[in-house]
């Protein structure tokens, strides 16, 4: 039976409250008081709709919802809890994050080729004719970066609170089998058995047969979808592998709590394999590109789905400052960049998986954590004057006319703002990053 969480304890709610002051004069400092305001209250309300609204506790842990739609996907799931890992020291936060991820890695139990699921074996469906289907289920793209954002949410819990009692037997044996999934599709055209079809969505299917379309042997692992939930172009996404990159270097060291040398070799040796395969593959014109097959096929673009190549200093091990990071930004936030879109009310990346020349919330926010406190400011400034006056993020918005949006009600950007108004105030909001 799912237990609604919808009380905010007393001692949390103090320390919003505190963080709130620290926001409001930390942002409106020199954007001016209004606006400090705005973001102050906005955080509060935020943040307690995340703690409140998007989550209930069953007998696998904590079950959270992304917003206006009942299904927990892994990615967001973690994404939605990183402004809460600065709290850490509260005993009922770290509870809770600790259900989550036990939630997280039961659903990684259940079926690790996928990317979202029902509060139980309920049989509801995105698409009932996909292929392939279980009862928990709500649908099966399998998305390299799901898998690596529970790894990392467990490696940052881990890094919050010194705490071992999360890293039990269902995310070693959960571990084990993510290496063993990302060796098997090294080389997925021979080792997989991974289809996805949905009859009358061609672009929700992957190729002729649902095996998506051809890819060399590189060294990378192979994703059918990418973070947006749409159908990978080519099957190498690298944002994707970077990510990966950096669960298996978390996987390594967590293998030092379980003494499992076999299992840190393994990740070590695939996570080179898979850098060289990027540094082989991933590098054009100066710069990283978004997918390649390994077969000379190059998709230039970026994605405000994260992660994408603009988010990499948050979601891998590449630092900011790395030349080639700096290169792939730029390239990013230039007019090479098909996706990124500008208007009377912001410019931004935004996404095939939404209305052309739509700009994402999300998008603004790591470009606002990613850059220099300057555009960190006049991202969060954009993201507090474009809610299309709903007083929330959105997935996407029309920077002509932001009351056109998608996704009136979408927790993960919520807490994505969250973080860059954190950063603007100085309350470091990547707790336990490398």
């Amino acid at each position: 039976m799912n237990e609604q969480l919808d009380e905010l304890p007393a001692a949390l709610r103090r320390r919003l409250d505190e963080m709130a002051v620290q926001i409001g004069h930390g942002v409106g400092g020199t954007t001016g008081a209004d606006v400090g305001r705005q973001a102050a209250s906005r955080f509060v309300a935020w943040m307690t709709d995340t703690w409140t609204q998007t989550m209930t506790r069953d007998e696998h842990g904590v079950f959270v919802i992304t917003g206006d739609i009942p299904a927990m996907w892994l990615r967001d799931s973690s994404a939605q809890l990183w402004p809460f890992l600065t709290m850490c020291d509260l005993p009922e936060v770290r509870h809770r994050i600790c259900g989550v991820i036990a939630r997280q890695w039961h659903c990684i139990g259940v079926d690790p080729y996928a990317n979202a699921f029902n509060p139980g074996p309920t049989g509801a469906h995105f698409d009932e004719d996909d292929l392939d289907l279980a009862d928990e289920l709500w649908e099966r793209k399998y998305e390299v970066d799901s898998l690596a954002f529970c790894v990392d949410l467990a490696w940052r819990y881990w890094q919050a609170t010194a705490s071992l009692d999360h890293l039990d037997d269902a995310v070693h044996w959960g571990c084990r089998s993510i290496v063993d999934l990302w060796c098997r599709e090294q080389d997925h055209a021979t080792r997989s058995t991974y289809r996805h079809v949905r009859p009358g969505e061609p672009a929700d299917t992957l190729g002729a047969d649902g095996s998506g379309t051809p890819v060399g042997r590189t060294g990378m692992t192979w994703s059918g979808f990418r973070p947006s939930d749409d159908a990978c172009r080519y099957g190498y996404n690298i944002p994707a592998q970077f990510m990966a990159m950096r669960a298996l270097r978390e996987v390594g060291e967590f293998t030092r709590v379980w003494d499992d040398v076999q299992l840190a070799r393994r990740a070590a040796q695939l996570a080179e394999e898979i850098e060289a395969g990027v540094t082989q593959y991933g590098i054009v014109d100066g710069h990283f590109a978004y997918e390649v097959d390994g077969l000379g096929s190059v998709l230039q673009m970026d994605d405000a789905n994260m992660p994408s190549l603009l988010s990499l200093p948050l979601t891998s091990d590449l630092r900011a400052d790395d030349p080639l990071h700096l290169a792939t930004r730029a390239w990013v936030l230039g007019d090479a960049n098909p996706y990124l879109y500008r208007g009377p009310a912001a410019c931004g990346v935004g996404s095939p998986h939404s209305p052309a020349g739509y700009v994402w919330h999300i998008g603004l926010a790591v470009q606002g954590l990613t850059g220099d406190e300057t555009e960190a400011r006049s991202c969060l400034e954009t993201i507090l004057a474009t809610d299309g006056g709903t007083g929330w993020t959105h997935e996407s918005f029309d920077p002509a006319d932001p009351t056109w949006f998608t996704r009136p009600w979408f927790s993960w950007s919520n807490s994505m703002a969250c973080l860059l108004m954190m950063k603007v105030a100085g309350l470091d909001p990547l707790t336990g990053a490398s």
